[in-house]
């Protein structure tokens, strides 16, 4: 019972935090228009930052037992958005005000306040097959659009970190050793584009164990 009560409140936390971004990009859209774009990292960045920090605790809920989703699908999913958020988006004030970003915080969004909305409900026992169907068919087409946007913004930091070389290092002199960042941009975009195929295949298991498990429920309700 304290457990289920600990991961309501975090599910709730969750469930604030991304309701008063997606409120937050809605209302300024409506408000400025476009113009609302190119300033929605500096706006919303913060909130979104805190977020996606906690959002790290989940992978310690399944690591200790508490939570029972698959390991290796969540860990790719939260070290996409950290990396693509923390290294990519926030070490960069250019790509900041690029439309892209506005686009990729609107999908992340809206898909976690469906899912915390699901998951504070299913901590108390409620499932309803509209919210169950919503909360594993939605993603099945926004979570490719988010990887290509993630891809996106990653191709438009490249030429910012090419020439402030940022993260880039160059060891002195006995040491022939460097990294050159954008060449691990590069080659971590293969890997992203990797991971969606697997992490597509869970959420599609996913989607079947979890509706019908929804369908008996309500049956038995």
């Amino acid at each position: 019972f304290t457990m289920n009560m600990y991961l309501f409140v975090y599910d709730l936390m969750q469930f604030c935090g991304h309701s008063w971004i997606f409120t937050n990009m809605i209302i300024r859209f409506m408000t400025f228009g476009k113009d609302s774009l190119a300033d929605t990292f500096h706006s919303i960045g913060l909130v979104m930052r805190l977020c996606q920090l906690l959002s790290v605790l989940e992978i310690l809920h399944i690591l200790i037992g508490i939570d029972k989703s698959r390991l290796l699908p969540r860990v790719l999913q939260i070290t996409e958005r950290i990396i693509v958020l923390f290294v990519v988006i926030n070490s960069q004030e250019e790509v900041q005000g690029k439309y892209v970003v506005c686009v990729l915080f609107f999908l992340w969004n809206l898909l976690d306040v469906v899912r915390y909305t699901y998951n504070m409900l299913a901590r108390m026992g409620i499932y309803y097959l509209p919210l169950t169907w919503l909360n594993f068919s939605l993603c099945i087409p926004l979570y490719p659009l988010s990887v290509l946007a993630k891809g996106f913004a990653i191709c438009v930091s490249l030429p910012y970190f090419e020439s402030f070389g940022t993260y880039s290092i160059k060891l002195p002199f006995p040491f022939t050793f460097s990294i050159y960042f954008p060449y691990v941009l590069k080659m971590y975009l293969l890997v992203l584009f990797a991971g969606m195929c697997f992490i597509i295949r869970n959420i599609f298991s996913e989607r079947m164990a979890h509706i019908g498990k929804g369908n008996i429920k309500n049956k038995r309700s």
